[in-house]
Protein backbone atom coordinates (compact mmCIF):
# COMPACT_ATOMS: atom_id res chain seq x y z
CA UNK A 1 0.00 0.00 0.00
CA UNK A 2 1.32 3.50 -0.84
CA UNK A 3 2.85 5.49 2.00
CA UNK A 4 0.75 8.61 1.39
CA UNK A 5 -2.43 6.54 1.75
CA UNK A 6 -1.15 5.19 5.06
CA UNK A 7 -0.77 8.78 6.21
CA UNK A 8 -4.33 9.55 5.20
CA UNK A 9 -5.58 6.51 7.10
CA UNK A 10 -3.79 7.63 10.25
CA UNK A 11 -5.44 11.07 10.19
CA UNK A 12 -9.04 10.53 9.15
CA UNK A 13 -12.10 8.34 9.50
CA UNK A 14 -13.10 6.22 6.55
CA UNK A 15 -16.33 4.64 5.47
CA UNK A 16 -16.76 1.04 6.66
CA UNK A 17 -20.03 0.40 4.87
CA UNK A 18 -19.82 -3.01 3.22
CA UNK A 19 -21.26 -3.83 -0.17
CA UNK A 20 -22.70 -0.74 -1.90
CA UNK A 21 -20.37 1.85 -0.41
CA UNK A 22 -21.05 5.40 -1.53
CA UNK A 23 -18.51 7.42 -3.49
CA UNK A 24 -18.10 10.74 -1.68
CA UNK A 25 -16.65 14.21 -2.08
CA UNK A 26 -12.87 14.49 -1.43
CA UNK A 27 -12.46 10.71 -1.64
CA UNK A 28 -9.20 9.52 -3.21
CA UNK A 29 -9.84 6.91 -5.88
CA UNK A 30 -8.47 4.99 -8.81
CA UNK A 31 -10.81 4.48 -11.75
CA UNK A 32 -10.57 1.34 -13.84
CA UNK A 33 -11.91 1.13 -17.37
CA UNK A 34 -14.38 -1.75 -17.62
CA UNK A 35 -13.46 -2.87 -21.14
CA UNK A 36 -9.67 -2.43 -21.11
CA UNK A 37 -8.97 -3.04 -17.42
CA UNK A 38 -6.59 -0.06 -17.22
CA UNK A 39 -6.53 2.63 -14.55
CA UNK A 40 -6.92 6.34 -15.33
CA UNK A 41 -3.46 7.85 -14.98
CA UNK A 42 -1.44 11.03 -15.39
CA UNK A 43 2.15 12.18 -14.85
CA UNK A 44 4.58 15.00 -15.65
CA UNK A 45 4.71 14.09 -19.34
CA UNK A 46 3.20 16.54 -21.84
CA UNK A 47 1.64 15.75 -25.18
CA UNK A 48 3.99 16.37 -28.10
CA UNK A 49 1.06 17.56 -30.22
CA UNK A 50 -2.39 19.06 -29.74
CA UNK A 51 -2.66 21.20 -26.61
CA UNK A 52 0.80 20.33 -25.27
CA UNK A 53 -0.82 19.93 -21.85
CA UNK A 54 -0.07 17.18 -19.32
CA UNK A 55 -1.01 13.82 -20.78
CA UNK A 56 -3.66 11.46 -19.38
CA UNK A 57 -3.35 7.76 -20.11
CA UNK A 58 -4.48 4.32 -18.96
CA UNK A 59 -2.06 1.93 -17.21
CA UNK A 60 -2.26 -1.73 -16.25
CA UNK A 61 -0.10 -1.34 -13.13
CA UNK A 62 -2.43 -1.23 -10.12
CA UNK A 63 0.27 0.03 -7.72
CA UNK A 64 1.21 3.28 -9.48
CA UNK A 65 0.70 6.33 -7.24
CA UNK A 66 0.04 8.48 -10.32
CA UNK A 67 -3.33 6.78 -10.84
CA UNK A 68 -4.97 8.39 -7.78
CA UNK A 69 -7.56 11.15 -8.27
CA UNK A 70 -9.43 13.32 -5.74
CA UNK A 71 -13.15 13.96 -6.24
CA UNK A 72 -14.00 17.69 -6.11
CA UNK A 73 -17.10 19.70 -6.87
CA UNK A 74 -17.53 21.08 -10.38
CA UNK A 75 -16.07 24.50 -11.12
CA UNK A 76 -18.44 27.38 -10.30
CA UNK A 77 -20.39 25.01 -8.05
CA UNK A 78 -20.80 25.35 -4.27
CA UNK A 79 -17.97 23.56 -2.45
CA UNK A 80 -19.10 20.05 -1.53
CA UNK A 81 -18.48 18.88 2.01
CA UNK A 82 -16.01 16.14 2.82
CA UNK A 83 -17.87 12.84 2.80
CA UNK A 84 -20.92 14.21 0.95
CA UNK A 85 -22.39 11.58 -1.34
CA UNK A 86 -21.96 12.01 -5.09
CA UNK A 87 -25.37 11.80 -6.75
CA UNK A 88 -25.88 10.49 -10.24
CA UNK A 89 -26.10 13.51 -12.52
CA UNK A 90 -23.71 15.54 -10.34
CA UNK A 91 -21.00 17.62 -11.98
CA UNK A 92 -17.56 16.94 -10.52
CA UNK A 93 -13.88 17.55 -11.15
CA UNK A 94 -11.22 14.87 -10.78
CA UNK A 95 -8.00 16.37 -9.45
CA UNK A 96 -4.83 14.36 -10.04
CA UNK A 97 -3.39 13.58 -6.63
CA UNK A 98 0.30 14.08 -7.31
CA UNK A 99 0.34 16.94 -9.86
CA UNK A 100 -2.87 18.62 -8.61
CA UNK A 101 -4.11 19.26 -12.16
CA UNK A 102 -7.69 18.50 -13.20
CA UNK A 103 -8.98 15.93 -15.67
CA UNK A 104 -9.80 18.06 -18.71
CA UNK A 105 -11.00 17.92 -22.29
CA UNK A 106 -11.46 20.38 -25.16
CA UNK A 107 -11.70 20.54 -28.95
CA UNK A 108 -8.12 19.40 -29.65
CA UNK A 109 -7.94 16.13 -31.56
CA UNK A 110 -6.72 13.07 -29.64
CA UNK A 111 -3.08 12.19 -30.36
CA UNK A 112 -3.76 8.81 -32.06
CA UNK A 113 -7.50 8.33 -32.54
CA UNK A 114 -8.31 11.23 -34.84
CA UNK A 115 -12.10 11.07 -34.48
CA UNK A 116 -11.83 11.53 -30.69
CA UNK A 117 -11.06 14.53 -28.46
CA UNK A 118 -7.87 14.90 -26.48
CA UNK A 119 -8.08 14.40 -22.70
CA UNK A 120 -5.43 16.13 -20.60
CA UNK A 121 -4.66 17.29 -17.06
CA UNK A 122 -4.98 21.05 -16.76
CA UNK A 123 -4.77 23.92 -14.28
CA UNK A 124 -2.60 24.70 -11.30
CA UNK A 125 -3.31 23.46 -7.77
CA UNK A 126 -6.87 22.53 -8.78
CA UNK A 127 -7.67 25.86 -10.44
CA UNK A 128 -8.67 25.32 -14.07
CA UNK A 129 -11.72 26.17 -16.15
CA UNK A 130 -15.10 24.81 -17.26
CA UNK A 131 -13.34 22.20 -19.40
CA UNK A 132 -12.59 20.37 -16.13
CA UNK A 133 -16.26 19.58 -15.47
CA UNK A 134 -17.57 16.01 -15.85
CA UNK A 135 -21.09 14.75 -15.21
CA UNK A 136 -21.48 11.41 -13.44
CA UNK A 137 -23.85 9.22 -15.48
CA UNK A 138 -25.15 6.21 -13.58
CA UNK A 139 -28.34 4.19 -13.19
CA UNK A 140 -29.20 4.78 -9.52
CA UNK A 141 -29.67 7.89 -7.38
CA UNK A 142 -26.17 7.75 -5.87
CA UNK A 143 -22.76 6.73 -7.20
CA UNK A 144 -21.78 3.52 -5.38
CA UNK A 145 -18.30 2.05 -5.37
CA UNK A 146 -19.62 -1.20 -6.83
CA UNK A 147 -21.25 0.63 -9.76
CA UNK A 148 -19.70 1.40 -13.13
CA UNK A 149 -20.40 4.92 -14.38
CA UNK A 150 -19.75 7.09 -17.40
CA UNK A 151 -18.14 10.50 -17.16
CA UNK A 152 -19.64 12.94 -19.66
CA UNK A 153 -17.64 16.06 -20.46
CA UNK A 154 -20.04 18.91 -19.76
CA UNK A 155 -18.78 21.38 -22.39
CA UNK A 156 -18.58 18.97 -25.34
CA UNK A 157 -20.99 16.17 -24.26
CA UNK A 158 -18.33 13.52 -25.00
CA UNK A 159 -17.64 10.50 -22.78
CA UNK A 160 -14.31 9.61 -21.17
CA UNK A 161 -13.17 6.50 -23.01
CA UNK A 162 -10.25 4.20 -23.85
CA UNK A 163 -10.30 3.43 -27.59
CA UNK A 164 -7.50 0.84 -27.40
CA UNK A 165 -4.44 2.54 -28.92
CA UNK A 166 -1.15 2.45 -26.99
CA UNK A 167 1.71 4.97 -26.96
CA UNK A 168 5.36 4.55 -27.81
CA UNK A 169 8.19 6.31 -25.98
CA UNK A 170 8.39 8.00 -23.51
CA UNK A 171 5.23 6.33 -22.16
CA UNK A 172 5.44 3.07 -24.08
CA UNK A 173 2.58 0.64 -23.52
CA UNK A 174 0.29 3.16 -21.84
CA UNK A 175 -3.20 3.46 -23.34
CA UNK A 176 -4.61 6.54 -24.99
CA UNK A 177 -7.52 8.08 -23.05
CA UNK A 178 -9.92 10.23 -25.06
CA UNK A 179 -13.41 11.74 -25.09
CA UNK A 180 -15.94 10.51 -27.65
CA UNK A 181 -19.67 10.66 -28.26
CA UNK A 182 -20.29 6.90 -28.50
CA UNK A 183 -21.51 4.84 -25.53
CA UNK A 184 -19.87 1.45 -24.98
CA UNK A 185 -18.01 -0.58 -22.35
CA UNK A 186 -14.93 1.45 -23.31
CA UNK A 187 -16.60 4.47 -21.67
CA UNK A 188 -17.52 2.67 -18.43
CA UNK A 189 -15.39 3.27 -15.30
CA UNK A 190 -15.46 1.66 -11.88
CA UNK A 191 -13.71 2.74 -8.65
CA UNK A 192 -11.11 0.24 -7.50
CA UNK A 193 -8.43 1.12 -4.92
CA UNK A 194 -9.81 4.01 -2.89
CA UNK A 195 -10.11 5.93 0.34
CA UNK A 196 -13.75 6.90 0.89
CA UNK A 197 -14.53 9.64 3.40
CA UNK A 198 -17.59 9.66 5.60
CA UNK A 199 -19.33 12.96 6.54
CA UNK A 200 -17.20 14.72 9.14
CA UNK A 201 -19.83 14.31 11.86
CA UNK A 202 -19.79 10.51 11.66
CA UNK A 203 -17.26 8.64 13.77
CA UNK A 204 -15.92 5.40 12.26
CA UNK A 205 -12.62 3.61 12.74
CA UNK A 206 -10.07 3.68 9.96
CA UNK A 207 -10.42 0.88 7.43
CA UNK A 208 -7.80 -0.21 4.91
CA UNK A 209 -9.64 -1.08 1.72
CA UNK A 210 -6.81 -0.77 -0.77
Amino acid sequence: MDRFIKAILSLTYLSMVSGNEMVTCTSVIKLQNVQRGVRLHSHEVKYGSGSGQQSVTGVTNGDDVNSYWVIRNGSNKPQCKRGEEIKCGSVIRLQHFTTRRNLHSHSFTAPMTGSHQEVSAFGEDGDGDEGDNWQVICSSDIWYKTSAVRLRHVVTSKYLTVPGQTFGRPIAGQYEVTAHGSISDASLWKPVESVMFMPSGEDHSAHDEL
